[in-house]
């Protein structure tokens, strides 16, 4: 049976469907998967030893350029190449319109969520087949549910797994005791302040960790700098590949991230982890794994370097006796 899956976005979206296609790997062997997914997050798919061919939209950059040629060839092409795979069963576990749209490009009977259960209801005119299941769920659930609903399994949702591995990269030979630092995230709202990261930089190496922190875009390079220049021993990795990236963060002792994807990758590679979330709320969609935290600041609040350091060693010391379990 050959199922195409339909994720194209965000990069903590693509990383929560991992534990279903783990848990279909397992309960149906006889199954191959390929993945749509939006080009920027082609690299993060590519970490699942399940996934066989990855197809690639670019509906970000596409609604720039809607009536633009170039936009239609590539549409154009897409559905010429989804057709040519002859999928057995598409699978939307997005449950948006784009979604929706994208996968009927593919020629295949679709499944995905009820009315009731999408997140939006009119994605699901273009199903053939829809499942129930609670929005009350985290999002790794509700997307495990439905892969079994659709598959025919029950998934063990008393274990997770999201079946990743950090990557071979250039960037993995930095040893020592590390602790990545992701300060980046797409909202201003969503981002500790710098001082915050200074202190916990601080604090870290007062523990014999090295701080790591890197940059993706101007903004985040003039904090990277502030952390370097305020906490000289720490380690400033230059903008990169995100596989090379993805490789430092699996071969950290530590990482402690806003709510940004990469914080979500940490988490899927079983480290101890360590979320600050500031604006947004968790419980549906934030990280999840074996050693995976997360501190909210509380309304008009904030969480403190030292809470968040606190918080890291309790998760180390849990990791050093073997205490994982779900979060």
């Amino acid at each position: 049976m050959k199922v195409l899956i339909v994720k194209t976005s965000s990069m903590g979206d693509v990383i929560h469907t991992f534990p279903a296609v783990e848990d279909a790997r397992l309960n149906r062997p006889d199954v191959t998967f390929d993945w749509c997914v939006e080009e920027a997050f082609a690299g993060i798919v590519a970490l699942h030893p399940a996934i066989d061919r990855i197809h690639t939209v670019a509906i970000r950059r596409w609604r720039k350029a809607l009536f633009g040629g170039a936009t239609w060839r590539e549409v154009a092409a897409l559905r010429r190449t989804l057709r040519d795979c002859r999928y057995d069963l598409v699978i939307d576990a997005q449950g948006l319109l784009k979604s929706a749209l994208v996968a009927r490009q593919a020629g295949a009977p679709i499944a995905g969520f009820d009315r009731a259960s999408a997140r939006e209801p009119s994605a699901t005119l273009f199903y053939d087949v829809t499942y129930a299941v609670p929005r009350g769920l985290h999002a790794i659930e509700r997307t495990r549910r439905l892969f079994g609903l659709a598959l025919g399994y029950q998934p063990d949702l008393s274990i997770l797994d999201s079946g990743v591995v950090p990557p071979a990269g250039t960037l993995a030979d930095i040893t020592g005791k590390t602790a990545f630092l992701l300060h980046g995230t797409s909202r201003e709202d969503k981002k500790w302040p710098i001082d915050d990261w200074i202190e916990t930089a601080r604090l870290l190496i007062e523990r014999g960790m090295t701080p790591v922190t890197t940059w993706s875009n101007e903004r985040e390079k003039a904090v990277a700098e502030a952390i370097a220049k305020a906490v000289p021993s720490t380690i400033m990795v230059p903008k990169s590949p995100l596989a090379d990236i993805a490789a430092f963060i699996g071969r950290s002792e530590l990482v402690i991230g806003a709510d940004t994807g990469l914080t979500h990758l940490a988490s899927a590679f079983g480290l101890p982890t360590v979320a600050v979330f500031l604006a947004t709320e968790p419980g549906l969609t934030g990280p999840r794994g074996s050693y995976a935290s997360t501190l909210l600041a509380a309304p008009g609040g904030r969480v403190m370097p030292t809470e968040v350091v606190a918080e890291a060693e309790r998760l180390l010391k849990r990791q050093a006796l073997g205490q994982g379990g779900k979060n």
